[in-house]
């Protein structure tokens, strides 16, 4: 199942860890603090464990979308690497 990984964390230390353990779990991120990929149920739960550990008792928001295949082909991108004049 593809997933969409959101979070708000304003330490930088967590912020990192959480980032470092979405990539290592093969998520790509698509914005500072987002990041989308599939997840096998394991793993998802694996990463959510490992997610609240990083976090501990540091303020954050962490939010975790399933996206089914109908989701995720309605999806709608625009990404520029340039400045439009």
């Amino acid at each position: 199942m593809r997933y969409l990984l959101i979070y708000d964390i304003p330490h930088d230390g967590v912020r990192t860890k959480v980032a470092d353990a979405c990539l290592d779990y093969g998520l790509e991120r698509v914005q500072y603090s987002a990041f989308f990929g599939e997840l096998n149920k394991t793993h998802q739960r694996e990463l959510w464990l490992l997610i609240e550990r990083r976090v501990g008792k540091h303020a954050a928001s962490v939010q975790l979308y399933p996206l089914d295949e109908k989701s995720w082909l309605a999806r709608r991108v625009m990404a520029r690497t340039e400045e439009v004049v």
